[in-house]
């Protein structure tokens, strides 16, 4: 029976999308469920899996582009994957008797053995070998016949690699020392977007960062002393994140203007807050959202973060799952970045930006210390956020960080509150 594998609908207003990727060969037999290609949308990159078990017959080339509901394969289930073990009762008695043969047959079935890789190692002499790997092969005392032996299959890839080698060296220099080539790849559907938003948002709006900085010693202090139980508890660890997603969407109870956005001539200040999290993956920058803000615990905004991220990295997410969002929030910290102006995500109307944590000298009631200090930055519109929003709103923001059970009283200092200013 031959069954057709269709390009699914990655969400609504995407008519067509990018074949990325063959994850098997054209031809090959696969099992069901099994992942098959990569689909590539202008918001998110999607798999196909196969629905079930058979040989594979490509419909399309890689890098081309596909109606939705359009066949990217077809499956023959006539032929079926074969079996790649015996059954655990034939193969008993096989390792019973293995068990029971005198030591010096086995000594003598190794012997063969060595002989072999012997003659394979000084046939596979040429073989180039990085220091790395040579010294990983040298600690798990691997020869160059193991790993040869370890490669399953050798596929289009691999010979079209080898077919690209330059066939000698010049005179006098040592071959693989030196390199002249070239690599391109045609950008993803996905970066594309990402690079025309980019862009769209330079030429588009007037967009200022404004800046300051944020004492981490309470946050850190409160992470070292409950992580263990917050493990226990929820099952993950306690990250930034949360506190500066909490805090962001409690400050803007204060500064409004930070959640709203264009919309033609009008602007819309929605009542809730939905914070879009950048985060990387190998196909790009992908941003989900998290719903609600204002109204999770940081708990919970840990939680849908941690399951958002990654479904993201293993092209699991969903297209409604990136689309949308009041607020976005990027954290270069995390690939060391000390300071940046982050470009705002439209229709967005601003972008906070979290940075590297670095011990620094500063002054606190008239003494110099060392904390642990984060550059934090807000990129917005101006057309529609004053200069006296952002700045406020950041600095609610590095209030709530640095006393973080604020939080808990709607952003409110505790004194205030009990003396009803």
């Amino acid at each position: 029976m031959i069954i057709e594998i269709k390009v699914p609908t990655p969400g609504e207003s995407i008519t067509e999308v990018e074949l990325g990727r063959w994850l098997v060969e054209d031809g090959s037999v696969v099992e069901k469920d099994d992942e098959i290609a990569e689909i590539e949308s202008d918001k998110a990159t999607l798999t196909l899996v196969a629905d079930e078990a058979g040989k594979v017959s490509f419909k399309a080339q890689e890098g081309g582009t596909l109606e939705v509901g359009s066949v990217a394969c077809t499956i023959d289930t006539s032929v079926q994957p074969e079996e790649t073990a015996k059954p655990k009762e034939e193969a008993k008695p096989e390792a019973e008797k293995a068990a029971k043969a005198p030591a010096k047959e086995v000594v003598e079935a190794k012997q063969p053995r060595a002989e072999v890789t012997g003659k394979a190692q000084d046939d596979q002499s040429h073989v180039k070998i990085t220091s790395v790997a040579r010294k990983m092969m040298e600690e798990n005392n691997l020869s160059v016949d193991d790993i040869l032996e370890g490669i399953k299959r050798i596929s289009k890839k691999e010979v079209e690699a080898v077919m690209s080698l330059p066939k000698s060296a010049p005179t006098g220099v040592e071959e693989g020392s030196f390199s002249r080539e070239e690599n391109r790849e045609k950008m993803s559907s996905l970066r594309r977007k990402l690079s025309q938003r980019l862009v769209a948002v330079k030429n588009e709006t007037a967009m200022l960062t404004t800046f300051n900085e944020v004492d981490m010693s309470r946050i850190m202090e409160l992470r070292k002393k409950h992580q263990g139980r917050f493990i226990d508890q929820h099952g993950f660890k306690l990250g930034f994140m949360g506190f500066f997603t909490k805090a962001a969407a409690t400050a803007m109870k204060f500064h409004p203007a930070i959640n709203s956005m264009l919309d033609g001539e009008e602007i819309v200040s929605p009542d809730f807050v939905d914070v879009g999290i950048a985060v990387q993956t190998p196909k790009g920058l992908m941003v989900p959202i998290i719903r609600n803000t204002e109204s999770k615990s940081v708990p919970q905004i840990e939680k849908d973060l941690k399951d958002l991220a990654e479904k993201a990295r293993n092209k699991k997410i969903s297209v409604e799952e990136l689309t949308g969002g009041t607020f976005t929030i990027t954290n270069g910290g995390t690939f060391g970045s000390l300071l940046s102006t982050p470009i705002i995500n439209p229709p967005q109307s601003a972008i906070l930006g979290m940075h590297n944590i670095v011990e620094r000298p500063v002054a606190v009631n008239g003494k110099v210390e060392i904390r642990p200090m984060m550059y934090v930055s807000l990129s917005y519109d101006h057309r529609i956020i004053d200069g006296k929003d952002s700045v406020g709103f950041l600095v609610k923001v590095k209030e709530l960080v640095e006393n973080p059970e604020r939080m808990l009283n709607a952003g409110i200092n505790p004194e205030e509150l009990l003396l009803d200013l």
